[in-house]
């Protein structure tokens, strides 16, 4: 089973796959450097691929390396210390435990290699060498999207078997509408008895609401945020201003028709410039679809009659049943499937959430989950600069848009529809292994290549 509490993760932007995936990589690494002293160690070598060289300037990529080698976490780390351990590890070095320290420069230990490696487009490999330059321990690692690291090994040899039997094993949307039925259950019922096999219904809860308050802290920090996006686009911060111009609108009591979209809009805005400006941001399942889920919720909560903390509880566990199945079947990764398996996945979660907190039946959950994705099929990633701005920010907003027409879509059916969730993914899989490498984020394709960088 793929937790909830694995899928929905609190980090830091700009990037789950290129930031948080090798700063937990590099934590991994130091924690195996710490069973050495530092007369075996005398120097250390970073080497990212792919994708992860192509794009990860842009994406924070050497900050994710050099946060995880001073020792740091993703979801502990203050946003605004980043740049000051930076500058420190660069001076300092990398510390081991017993106090002694390992000369380490960005620009001169972490280097760039463009081809990918066979296994994954986001591959790292760290070396330790001693003084006599031989390599005393190494490790190569991939991030695969969300968050999520595997090692070489890992990965070659598959998944692990489960160390705790939860009592509901489905691999598919059609098992799980299946115990659905058999057991009168709703989906977000059968997330949780699952959840249950590792920990309490207070912990569950506990967990879903600190979930929410940082996407909703990530919401309020995005609003009330000015300035320029760092990156060299000058890209304008834009939800706070659009927020000013919906509470003009609303002190003259002037509403237009299409007033809700906006405020959707602003709130999947303001989480995604919070994540290009390297803020704390939940991956939803990616940062890069960060905002998506949260507006959603928001939209929830503020304008849904009869919303309340059951419907959140509710909202999370399903949209984490659906995103866990767009990560077991296919992938949850730009570099791997393109915007696709961020943007698209997240629609789709958040179509599903919002039709379970609506009451909607497992089959109209299921239904409003595939909406989400199958108009969403093929969607590049091609960011523009290897930047999580252009098109990401304004993509987020209108997939929070399709999400909440997804749900109505599904909650105005009975459940029947010719397309199964199932049958979605595995396309979207198919799809992605289809599209040229320069779709997926890469920045050698797409708006990347056509829109000229000012």
């Amino acid at each position: 089973m793929i937790s909830v509490f694995e899928l929905f993760k609190i980090g830091i932007g700009p990037s789950s796959s290129h930031t948080v995936g090798p700063l937990l990589a590099a934590g991994r690494f130091l924690q195996q450097l710490n069973l050495f002293t530092s007369r075996d160690i005398a120097r250390i070598e970073v080497a990212l691929y792919g994708s992860l060289a192509l794009t990860g300037t842009g994406h924070g990529t050497q900050t994710g390396v050099i946060l995880g080698l001073a020792g740091f976490a993703p979801d502990t780390i203050d946003p605004d210390r980043v740049t000051a351990v930076v500058t420190g590890i660069d001076i300092a070095g990398v510390a081991l435990e017993d106090g002694t320290r390992i000369p380490f420069r960005a620009d001169r230990n972490i280097h760039l290699i463009l081809e990918a490696l066979p296994a994954h487009p986001n591959g790292l490999r760290f070396a330790a060498y001693n003084a006599a330059g031989q390599e005393v321990m190494a490790e190569t690692y991939y991030s695969i999207g969300g968050g999520f690291i595997v090692t070489d090994r890992e990965l070659a040899r598959g998944a692990a078997a489960a160390s705790v039997e939860e009592p509901y094993p489905y691999r598919s949307a059609a098992e799980l509408l299946s115990y659905c039925q058999r057991d009168g259950k709703s989906i977000a019922e059968i997330v949780r008895a699952n959840e249950r096999s590792q920990r309490h219904d207070a912990t569950i809860d506990a967990g879903l609401r600190r979930i929410r308050a940082a996407m909703g802290a990530c919401i309020e920090r995005g609003c009330r945020s000015e300035g320029i996006l760092p990156g060299g686009l000058n890209v304008r911060r834009r939800a706070a201003s659009m927020l000013a111009d919906l509470k003009r609108r609303e002190r003259a009591n002037v509403h237009l028709p299409h007033e809700i979209m906006d405020w959707v809009s602003v709130f999947a805005i303001a989480v995604n410039e919070e994540n290009a400006a390297g803020g704390r941001v939940v991956t939803a399942p990616t940062n890069g679809a960060a905002g998506l889920l949260p507006a959603v919720l928001e939209y929830y909560e503020r304008f849904c009659p009869g919303a309340d903390e059951a419907g959140i509880f509710n909202f999370l566990l399903t949209a984490g049943a659906v995103g866990g199945l767009f990560k077991r079947n296919a992938s949850i990764s730009g570099a791997e499937v393109g915007c696709q398996g961020e943007v698209g996945v997240a629609c789709s979660m958040a179509a599903a959430g919002l039709a379970a907190a609506l009451g909607g039946t497992p089959e109209q959950v299921e239904n409003a989950a595939e909406i989400g994705m199958e108009h969403h099929l093929g969607l590049t990633c091609d960011p523009i600069g290897g930047l999580v701005q252009i098109p990401c920010i304004e993509r987020n907003a209108m997939g929070a848009v399709t999400a909440i027409n997804a749900a109505s879509l599904g909650l105005h059916g009975d459940g029947r529809h010719h397309v199964s969730l199932d049958a979605v993914i595995a396309t979207m899989r198919q799809t992605g292994a289809d599209m040229g490498a320069k779709y997926k984020e890469t920045s050698q394709g797409g708006l990347a290549v056509n829109v000229v960088q000012c």
